[in-house]
């Protein structure tokens, strides 16, 4: 995992910033935060683009989908999150625990989701539809869904095994929400193009922003446009190739991301999820981002890929353990 260094340094840097969001929090009422900084002044490139470059990081506790407990509250309370928050330093802060499953991916204590809700301090990133959750799915996306083969993955070949496992590709929608860790991109820009590099599988888009039509050709991570509405950079992204689909969805999925720079060293970032071939409505999530010292460094995945190997090798060791255990008699009536 990279970024060790810079992980706990985002840590002291969160602890300072909790102490300034708390004070345009909500209520324990769980009344809506206050509103961004009217005086902010967006900063512009040389070209007089808002400027948003640098590394942003977006780890946050918040739950994708809001808890069916909440119901219809969008925000938490101040003693909701002082426990949420509590309960995740414990998490990050606490000796391994030496009775956990030995079969776990990462443990805990490797991982680096964040200590903190968002800022904004809903229930859900989820803001689209009201209730918080995902929508439900289409008949044919049921049907699609029915049709896949159960069970565990299989382990007979390196392709049996998904693109992240891979360190292909995670995928535009998974890059884009947060995760177990590496949850930090980084945008440069020129005169008519933006680049956006995911720290996850390191992958890089260049958006195009001159309004230039799609290619037509397919690919993991789709094909993005960008254009300005006001000082909101708008990246529509489809034309993907299936082959990485998020929670299922088609070769119809369209993605949609706003970035809004709404005060200092903060980017609002929303993302709308369509494809009427898997959801019965479009949804969206949203979350703030926060700028981060230090660099962005390679996630160089291929270099200490053990898992997969590791996944291949338990696989053939429990083939030889089974086909010795035949030949002992063992198992057979």
């Amino acid at each position: 995992m990279s970024r060790q260094v810079l992980a706990r340094m985002l840590a002291l840097a969160g602890t300072l910033w909790l102490g300034t969001a708390s004070v345009s929090a909500q209520t324990d009422s769980g009344a809506a935060p206050a509103a961004a900084d009217s005086e902010f002044t967006v900063p512009r490139t040389s070209w007089g683009d808002p400027d948003f470059q640098g590394i942003w990081d977006y780890r946050t506790i918040t739950p994708l989908q809001r808890s069916e407990a909440f119901g219809d509250r969008e925000y938490y309370t101040d003693e909701e999150v002082a426990e949420i928050e509590a309960r995740a330093a414990r998490r990050m802060d606490q000796a391994p625990d030496p009775d956990a499953p030995p079969r776990l991916v990462h443990a805990q204590y490797m991982t680096d989701p964040g200590r903190f809700v968002d800022e904004a301090r809903r229930t859900s990133l989820i803001i689209e539809p009201a209730n918080g959750r995902i929508p439900e799915l289409t008949a044919e996306a049921r049907q699609r869904q029915a049709a896949m083969p159960g069970g565990p993955r299989g382990a007979d070949s390196f392709l049996d095994r998904s693109l992240m496992e891979r360190c292909i590709t995670r995928g535009l929608a998974g890059a884009l929400l947060p995760g177990l860790y590496n949850n930090n991109l980084r945008i440069t820009q020129a005169p008519g193009n933006v680049a956006i590099v995911h720290e996850m599988i390191h992958e890089t888009r260049v958006v195009p922003l001159d309004g230039s039509p799609l290619t037509g050709v397919p690919s993991y991570m789709g094909e993005s446009r960008g254009r300005w509405e006001g000082d909101t950079l708008v990246v529509e992204t489809s034309n993907f190739n299936g082959e990485v689909s998020y929670r299922g969805s088609s070769n119809n999925l369209r993605l949609t991301e706003r970035y809004t720079l709404v005060g200092p060293g903060m980017i609002e970032f929303r993302l709308t999820f369509e494809d009427e071939n898997h959801w019965t409505e479009p949804w969206t999530a949203a979350y703030l981002m926060r700028r981060a010292d230090g660099q962005l460094y390679e996630y160089a995945c291929h270099e200490g890929n053990y898992g997969l190997r590791n996944i291949l090798e338990n696989a053939r060791d429990a083939e030889r353990a089974a086909a010795a255990n035949a030949g002992n008699g063992e198992g057979v009536e």
